[in-house]
């Protein structure tokens, strides 16, 4: 910021001061957060006392220009005050929904039509985990159960074409099914994807012990034994100490008892059938911060 002082001016050095500030704020030579030069750095620029700048300091922060941190210095004051309750959290995100609304220059009669149809459907009381996988479906449900009280329900692709089933349902799905998921919904109805954990990073800290040992993977859903013998043997356990189990099969449970540990889904290790003897170790499909997501999921009353 560049200043100039005239001392033979009618008009105190103080006020010079203040009122070249305050024009480069509204001008945006000098921006929110902006530290201006210290009460002595500009006293010795232009040979004026000190408690001249400290004055005209002091007169830009009553009129709410700046604010003093102390020990810091002084700053240009932020215009825009951050909201603090929630209606004016809302009212930002609407502010910013109709603002990106205009700038993709989106008729405002179509806006408000989409914006109606979002909100003819009421606030959901339920999760409804939708997937073409029965399998999937009750492996989710049992993990999402375990992190809220909110209840969950269920749906295939086909049943997104009915209406009542989506009646106060607050969809969900996994990553690789989104597309298939939305295109099976109608519009104005939010899909929440769910994040998956990822299994190395989640199985490599668990199974050191495992080595040497007889593993046992057990599931009902046919993937879940698919995708564990890869992820498995990246961790360094050899095929020949791992066994699967298919539990929709018969005699599923054949052996379990032989092996130090049973790596399986949550809901496989909800089941009463399952061998108690072997340690358990139940891998969480959904990752962390999905099932944070939905812990803190709080529906509009």
């Amino acid at each position: 910021m560049r200043l100039w002082f005239a001392t033979d001016s009618e008009v105190p050095l103080y006020l010079q001061l203040v009122t070249q500030v305050i024009l480069a704020i509204m001008s945006g030579d000098l921006q929110p957060g902006e530290r201006l030069p210290s009460t002595r750095e500009l006293a010795r620029r232009f040979a004026i006392h000190p408690n001249t700048i400290s004055a005209g300091y002091r007169r830009l922060e009553q009129v709410g220009w700046t604010e003093t941190r102390h020990g810091s210095g002084v700053f240009v004051r932020s215009t825009h005050e951050p909201p603090s309750t929630p209606q004016q959290v809302l009212d930002v995100h609407i502010a910013a929904f109709f603002r990106a609304a205009r700038e993709l220059k989106l008729p405002a009669a179509e806006v408000r039509e989409r914006v109606a149809e979002w909100l003819q459907y009421p606030p959901p009381d339920h999760f409804l985990v939708i997937d073409p996988d029965p399998e999937l479906r009750r492996i989710l449900i049992t993990e999402i159960r375990r992190c809220t009280t909110f209840d969950v329900r269920e749906a295939s692709l086909e049943d997104c074409a009915k209406r009542d089933r989506l009646q106060g349902a607050a969809p969900v799905c996994r990553p690789s099914k989104t597309a298939l998921v939305r295109a099976a919904l109608p519009s104005g109805i939010e899909l929440t994807t769910l994040q998956i954990t990822s299994a190395i990073d989640w199985l490599a800290p668990r199974l050191p012990a495992a080595k040497g040992h007889l593993v046992a993977v057990v599931s009902h859903w046919p993937d879940f034994l698919a995708l564990a013998r890869p992820m498995l043997a990246a961790t360094g356990i050899p095929e020949e100490s791992l066994i699967f189990r298919n539990a929709n099969q018969p005699r599923w449970q054949r052996g379990l008892d032989q092996a130090a540990g049973i790596l399986c889904d949550a809901y496989t290790a909800s089941v009463p059938t399952l061998p108690r003897k072997p340690r358990l170790i139940v891998f969480p499909l959904i990752a962390e911060a999905s099932r944070e997501l939905l812990r803190d999921y709080a529906p509009n009353p």
